[in-house]
């Protein structure tokens, strides 16, 4: 780290290496096999009540890969898409991939059809594994697709009879959420087993420097690029990541909450990964918008680890059930995707008696590249400290750092930075500076002891007469109204100040005012902050994760214009 920004050191957590070597494991592969042998008989994935142990999901990926290798006819390097929340047979195709030396390409099985289209087409996926609740979209675009193999699964699968039957009828003729469609060619979840099963599959060598993942990101600024993670950047990431909370967490005990879906990122990363090498049960939240049956599924479990986002947290405490939960075994709650608002922090503190640790990153860093100490140090607002073997720095649009305590683009370096966007090579030149370092796009502040807070999106930023705001800082004060449970800031075309601020709030007190919320917003805010326009919503349009989408509540303003 150069100039002024050195001083994190001096703040640096004990008992944390400054520098992490990802030579300890040459693959997610590797890892992945370890794991399986060292925690055989434990759970790995729990869902919906059925289990699957470290040594069953170890035979039932390779049936996996064997089919992927015998009767799909990939090889080494091939793409798979991946089109499925959290569910049993998620983590069967994830490792059974990485073990044929596939590439993995995690898709959202909410896209629309035109998504699909567009990802698969990007990436040139040749197999793709998806639940019938998408076969209709996919449907639509696979003739524009290089996909010559399809797994079609049903919610159920993976549940064990009458379970299995019961979920799926469910899904299928209850609720409808299958529409028709026909994929003549297309292998059932228990072919695609079955096949696979008879013959045994080929193992495959893969390295640092071959693609695990082309994780595309979320698209809020623009069309999803690719993100080419390399099993270097995610097995560091991995590792960085267990050296930061390894104090916390005791070998082949833990039970991890994997609320936010495997194909995100955060929970690969975090839950699908770093919990794994600990040996840990992830319980997969399968749907985790719906809140009631979230927490009658904690109700019946014990669970030692939380990862979420402040979306999810809050959306949690405001149910009453889920304030009355035994909290005595919880260890950590992670946070990150989104930016943690500080009353919601205080909150889940008070009411859960554990902190949580927020964390910073991207899709182009695997994704995590700051957090703050897990020993319980009150520094609510930040988002910490680099990892080990991370190197952040912030600099302006001349890619110079600025003077400590200014604002500037935060810079990342270190071995989880992805090798690149997928055929995009002036999009990534765009993104990084000429010494190495990853342009993030969010603006920060860094303090005395190296701990950065976000200021915001660097494209969220609002041009109020010639001053920069920052919806986050205002989002920050209006959450701070017991009324209000989830908030948006963007600007608006104004013709004398360029922009206006206009906020979105869904309440829990249908009494809250306009003119209560700008009286609030004069108490904490300057007068160019201050919103000038508010609007109650039911509901705030947000990512797959939970991230409230600023860009979709931009996008219909415009369109109003």
């Amino acid at each position: 780290m150069s100039g002024d920004q050195k001083i994190w050191h001096k703040r640096y957590p004990e008992g944390i290496p400054h520098e992490i070597n990802p030579e300890e494991y040459q693959s997610v592969t590797q890892l992945f096999d370890n794991a399986c042998k060292r925690f055989q008989d434990r759970a790995a994935f729990r869902n919906m009540g059925a289990s699957i142990s470290y040594s069953e999901l170890y035979q039932l990926s390779a049936d996996f890969a064997s089919f992927l290798q015998n009767e799909a006819g990939l090889k080494k390097g091939d793409k798979v898409a991946i089109q499925m929340p959290n569910v049993l047979q998620y983590p069967v195709v994830l490792f059974g991939a990485m073990r044929a030396g596939l590439t993995v390409v995690n898709t959202n099985p909410l896209y629309t059809s035109e998504e699909m289209r567009h990802q698969f087409k990007d990436s040139g996926a040749k197999a793709l594994v998806l639940l019938e609740t998408s076969g209709a979209n996919l449907e639509k675009i696979l003739k524009d697709t290089d996909i010559e193999t399809v797994v079609v699964s049903g919610v159920g699968d993976m549940l064990g009879f009458p379970k299995s039957w019961i979920v799926n009828f469910a899904v299928r003729h209850i609720k409808k959420m299958v529409p028709k469609y026909s994929l003549a060619s297309a292998y059932s979840w228990y072919e695609a087993l079955d096949i696979g099963s008879e013959k045994a599959f080929t193992p495959v060598e893969t390295g640092h420097d071959d693609l695990a993942f082309l994780q595309y990101t979320g698209g809020t600024t623009g069309v999803a690029k690719g993100a080419m993670l390399t099993h270097r950047n995610i097995i560091s990431n991995m590792l960085q990541v267990r050296e930061w909370i390894k104090s916390l967490i005791q070998e082949g005990e833990e039970v991890a909450i994997l609320a936010l879906p495997m194909y995100h990122i955060f929970s690969l990363t975090v839950n699908g990964l770093c919990m794994l090498d600990f040996g840990a049960t992830n319980l997969m939240i399968t749907n985790p918008r719906d809140i009631p049956g979230f927490v009658k599924t904690l109700q019946k479990e014990h669970y030692t680890v939380v990862a979420g986002v402040n979306t999810l947290f809050n959306a949690l405490m405001n149910n009453s059930d889920f304030q009355a939960l035994d909290f005595s075994q919880l260890k950590i709650s992670v946070a990150g995707g989104m930016a943690l608002q500080k009353n919601v922090a205080l909150r889940w503190k008070d009411m859960t008696k554990s902190v949580i640790v927020e964390g910073y990153g991207l899709t182009e860093t695997s994704p995590v590249a700051t957090v703050n100490p897990v020993d319980g140090t009150d520094v609510v607002g930040t988002i910490g400290l680099p990892l080990p073997s991370t190197d952040i720095r912030l600099i302006d649009d001349n890619e110079k750092e600025v003077a400590l305590g200014e604002r500037g683009e935060i810079a990342i370096k270190g071995p989880q930075v992805m090798k690149g966007y997928w055929q995009r090579p002036e999009d990534t030149a765009n993104v990084m500076t000429s010494d190495g370092y990853f342009k993030s796009g969010d603006i920060g502040i860094m303090n005395e002891e190296g701990f950065t807070q976000i200021v915001d999106r660097k494209k969220d930023m609002i041009l109020v007469s010639g001053f920069n705001v920052y919806p986050n800082e205002i989002e920050d004060v209006i959450a701070n109204l017991d009324a209000v449970s989830e908030v948006a800031a963007i600007g608006v075309p104004d013709e004398k100040s360029t922009e206006a601020v206009k906020v979105f709030i869904v309440t829990n007190d249908s009494s809250l005012t306009k003119e209560q919320v700008i009286a609030h917003c004069r108490e904490s805010l300057t007068s160019y902050k201050i919103p000038r326009h508010v609007e109650f919503r039911e509901e705030l349009p947000k990512t797959n994760v939970g991230k409230i989408l600023r860009r979709a509540l931009r996008d219909e303003e415009l369109a109003k214009a």
